[in-house]
């Protein structure tokens, strides 16, 4: 307490006590793969800013082209601010072996990455690299490119493997070598951090000028960043035109993606007066798991994020009753913006999530462990995907009605 020592008007500042949770950030990606200058800054995560400061790094003087730098500037056209980029050197693996820090080991001290991808890498042991990383990190989606060339859907609609070829059953002809039979499945494995893509976009390289065909896993990080800015990140990033596509390497047809849209493959489409737009929003978890939906999946890791960074001041702290009230008010103020931006089911923040941090949730033995246990009840947005209208025909009751 102050002393006074004198009469007077004295006025002091106090604290209000409330903390608030800020959001994390949700858009920025990181990128492995080969640069066209190979040996540029190579094993290291750099931060890129935007396309011109890519040329200036990773490509220099060459005039090669690789599926990295497409991916970046398909990042950046379409709505990209931020991301970080892994020069490997041609042939490495997306992580890295034994003490080598490569690839996307390097990507796990960067707490700012919520998105990863390997633009081109479309084999069983990359797409493994890729889903365990996101796995164990837990705050971040991987994006997987599907194979170049296949009209194949039974194909990617099986879980693919790695594949020895079979050998040769009867002699080559003319000294031609027997093709190795390959009917194994093309789709990664069940996942809930995990999204997979098909087919590749046809664009033109922003180094060479050529139409090239590229996988699609930058164009579509782009997409994910530009509906986080514009709309949130509960927003589905599906329905949304891709910028710098001109054509598909195959157009999948609405039967296709009948059989591909419930197996987890979001199908990027032509439409005539559309143009070329991403028409899945799904996951590669379960069809019948509770993170199915991108947009689920993604706003779980930004609010369990964001209440992580936001409580740290609560270690250490007094577990007692005054402990428990602070928490239940910083985490319902924050939900409480969450569900005013529009993420949350609900006409009152009552009906959109629940906070319960109590006796009940903290028995003695709990407090004599030294935890404090907060239990979070959320009603997510879940994207409209199957619209329906019912259609009939009438009687004519409606214009009896409308000339009575």
């Amino acid at each position: 307490m102050p002393v006074y020592s004198s009469p007077g008007i004295y006025v002091e500042e106090v604290s209000g006590g409330s903390r608030p949770i800020e959001s994390v950030g949700t858009s920025t990606a990181g990128f492995v793969g080969t640069a066209p200058d190979n040996t540029a800054r190579r094993n290291e995560a750099v931060a890129v800013n935007s396309w011109s400061e890519f040329v200036r790094i990773f490509v220099g003087e060459s005039n090669d082209s690789t599926p990295l730098s497409r991916a970046v500037y398909g990042f950046f056209d379409n709505g990209g601010g931020r991301c970080y980029v892994v020069n490997i050197a041609p042939g490495d693996p997306v992580a890295g072996k034994g003490r080598q820090r490569s690839g996307l080991r390097l990507l796990e001290a960067i707490d700012e990455v919520a998105i990863v991808a390997a633009p081109g890498y479309t084999d069983a042991l990359s797409y493994e690299d890729l889903l365990a990383h996101c796995e164990l990190m837990g705050d971040r989606m991987a994006i997987l490119d599907g194979p170049e060339h296949t009209g194949d859907v039974e194909r990617l609609t099986r879980v693919g493997g790695v594949t020895t070829p079979k050998p040769a059953t009867k002699k080559p002809v003319d000294g031609d070598a027997p093709a190795a039979e390959d009917n194994s499945g093309l789709r990664p494995r069940q996942s809930d951090y995990g999204t997979f893509y098909v087919p590749w976009l046809v664009v033109r390289d922003p180094l060479t000028g050529d139409v090239v065909n590229t996988p699609p896993s930058g164009h579509v990080a782009g997409v994910w960043a530009r509906t986080d800015t514009l709309r949130g990140v509960h927003k589905a990033p599906a329905n949304e035109p891709v910028r710098g596509a001109v054509d598909l390497s195959y157009r999948v047809t609405k039967v296709e993606q009948d059989v591909l849209n419930p197996a987890g493959v979001n199908c990027i489409r032509h439409f005539p007066a559309e143009g070329i737009r991403i028409w899945g929003a799904r996951t590669l978890a379960a069809s019948g798991s509770e993170w199915r939906y991108l947009n689920v999946r993604r706003l779980f890791n930004m609010l369990k994020e964001s209440i992580g960074d936001g409580t740290r001041w609560i270690v250490f702290e007094p577990n007692d009753t005054l402990l428990w009230k602070s928490i239940r008010r910083d985490v319902s103020a924050f939900l409480t913006r969450v569900w005013r931006d529009g993420a949350l089911q609900g006409r009152s923040p009552q009906e959109a999530f629940f906070v319960k941090c109590d006796e009940e949730t903290n028995p003695a033995d709990v407090r004599d462990a030294g935890q404090v246990v907060t239990m979070i009840g959320i009603a997510p947005v879940k994207p409209a995907e199957f619209v329906i209208f019912k259609i009939s025909q009438s009687a004519g009751a409606g214009g009896d009605q409308a000339g009575a």
